[in-house]
């Protein structure tokens, strides 16, 4: 297939498009490659995807309505995976028009792109952090997602409304994933086992928020990516039956889902610390930080929907997973 693949360079899309290379599609990589974090790093991300003879590239933002319609005109993808966002929950407190730009704007700018050349499955980015002040636990999707604490889970959560309107209104059929805490090699530098790495053998100080009483739903990046292109590849159907009297946020009578993705296998920060600690053969000096604003002090993914749908199964437990970052950040730096 022909898939135009937004984010091209960075940590999840550099994987997926490595994936969807290997089996054989073609893949259009769009991405900006902005500073948000080291532009070095996505260029070398690039030019391992540049290897292989299926991968083209445009450098654009999302919010260019009149890059993203030559992409798909010239291109013609048969499906989108749109993994493209200003990502981050804290930067959006200190930059909220960011991310309007690129997950609200550029969002409109993909749906509309969709629209108008046919594309016949459209899966997108959504995110944990759409749970926000809900507490009940593992987060599931038929759960209440109206109480976002940051402007990066509001934009979300408006992704996933905008989706469900152009299925609903044209047809289109669209898969939204509430991406857990990825991690891995080739990982970003702005989360938390990356800074963590880095810092403990700079022998520098962490900072530990919450006072390390987090609990996250840390997934690996091949599990992540398995599950993305499984996705891919089941279009989702129109449901003319569907009960709206009984509906759930994750259906519709439209061509429309809405699934988890991550490991539901949560563990403590502290533990997960103890892991790199284990790794690095060096123990971290932990800065103890109140909970930052806009974050939640504790994720698990019920997955059960994706395993059922798409036969889903994670299987990178967190100690192998940690393992490999760490082998990989050691060649990669030469540390």
């Amino acid at each position: 297939m022909r898939i135009l693949v937004t984010g091209a360079a960075g940590f999840i899309g550099y994987h997926v498009s490595q994936r969807l290379l290997e089996r054989g599609d073609e893949v259009l990589g769009f991405d900006n490659v902005n500073d948000y974090y080291d532009p070095t790093l996505k260029e070398a991300r690039l030019e391992r995807l540049e290897q292989h003879a299926g991968f083209g590239l445009m450098r654009a933002s999302l919010e260019d309505r009149e890059v993203v319609e030559r992409a798909f005109r010239v291109f013609k993808p048969e499906r989108v995976v749109n993994l493209a966002a200003q990502a981050g929950v804290r930067y959006s407190i200190e930059n909220p028009r960011a991310y309007i730009d690129s997950n609200i704007v550029g969002f409109i700018n993909i749906l509309e792109g969709c629209r108008h050349h046919s594309i016949e499955h459209l899966v997108y980015a959504s995110s944990s952090s759409v749970y926000g002040a809900n507490t009940r636990l593992p987060f599931a999707v038929d759960h209440d997602v109206d109480h976002p604490v940051s402007l990066y889970a509001a934009t979300k959560k408006s992704n996933e409304l905008m989706a469900h309107t152009y299925s609903h209104l044209y047809g289109l059929p669209t898969t939204g994933l509430r991406f857990f805490t990825v991690y891995g090699p080739w990982g970003r530098p702005d989360m938390a086992l990356f800074l963590f790495t880095r810092n403990i053998l700079a022998g520098k100080p962490i900072n530990v928020f919450n006072h390390g009483h987090h609990r996250r739903d840390f997934t690996y990046i091949d599990d992540i990516v398995e599950g993305v292109v499984r996705v891919l590849d089941r279009v989702p159907a129109a449901d003319p039956d569907y009960d709206f009297g009984h509906a759930t946020p994750a259906a519709s009578a439209a061509p429309y889902r809405l699934y988890n993705i991550g490991s539901d296998r949560p563990i403590e920060l502290m533990k997960y610390i103890g892991l790199i600690e284990d790794c690095l053969g060096r123990k971290a000096e932990c800065n103890l930080l109140p909970l930052q604003p806009g974050d939640v002090p504790e994720a698990h993914a019920d997955v059960e929907a994706l395993r059922r749908d798409v036969g889903y199964a994670p299987t990178t437990s967190v100690e192998t997973g940690v393992r490999r970052f760490i082998d990989w950040y050691r060649a990669y730096y030469r540390v």
